[in-house]
């Protein structure tokens, strides 16, 4: 067996191992929070903090810079590697792989998964968002918040945990120099202080804990 063949299968193994573990409850909640539209509120204060921090034409660049760096991680993933690569989801039913993989709500994503486009997308955010702001709590926040996204994908069976490793790649890459293209562009001058700093992992644990309530409410109403 080459290095390569052992590495697809245990991506397999591993993949299959924790989307094993699943569980009505978690079901919900996995599925509510990799969606993309409920971390809105989180999104808004992050844009919070930049109009509380910074002049109006770093703010206008640096909304630009991060909008950049989304497209860059979701484009590269989504238009370029995976027409190249066209690596099968395991939830995707032309794969053998799916018939052991838990299907949570019949999502089963896309044709093709590597690399994944929420990983690049979630961990682009959290290295930008850490290198500018530059707190550790905050920084902490985003890269558990990015994790535990990832955790998702696997759970729901529509990413092997190589596909999020590469997309964690590329986000990182997008990051790192839209940033410091962002720094010669703007000009910009750290205050020694960011006021409201917090505010963005405050309203990403409100909607996580939004999620929990959700979860629940979701295993005592819906159908069986």
């Amino acid at each position: 067996m080459s290095i390569f063949e052992f590495l697809l299968q245990l991506d397999a193994q591993i993949l299959l191992l924790i989307n094993g573990m699943h569980s009505t409850y978690f079901d919900w909640f996995m599925s509510m929070y990799s969606s993309k539209w409920v971390w809105v509120p989180m999104y808004a204060a992050i844009f919070f903090v930049m109009v509380r921090n910074f002049d109006w034409k770093v703010t206008v660049i640096c909304t630009i810079s991060l909008a950049m760096v989304i497209v860059f991680a979701d484009q590269v993933c989504a238009t370029l590697i995976r027409p190249l690569v066209e690596r099968m989801r395991p939830s995707n039913p032309n794969n053998p792989l799916s018939e052991k993989v838990h299907i949570v709500n019949n999502h089963r994503g896309g044709r093709y998964g590597f690399p994944s486009c929420h990983s690049a997308n979630t961990f682009a955010l959290a290295f930008f968002v850490s290198m500018l702001y530059r707190r550790r709590w905050l920084t902490t926040f985003f890269m558990g918040w990015a994790l535990l996204t990832c955790y998702s994908r696997i759970y729901l069976g529509v990413h092997y945990p190589g596909d999020l490793l590469a997309g964690c790649a590329v986000g990182f890459v997008g990051a790192f120099f839209i940033y410091h293209i962002f720094l010669k562009i703007s000009g910009i001058t750290y205050p020694k202080r960011f006021d409201g700093y917090l505010t963005p992992p405050f309203l990403g644990l409100a909607t996580i804990a939004g999620i929990f309530v959700y979860a629940g409410v979701m295993c005592l109403t819906a159908p069986q």
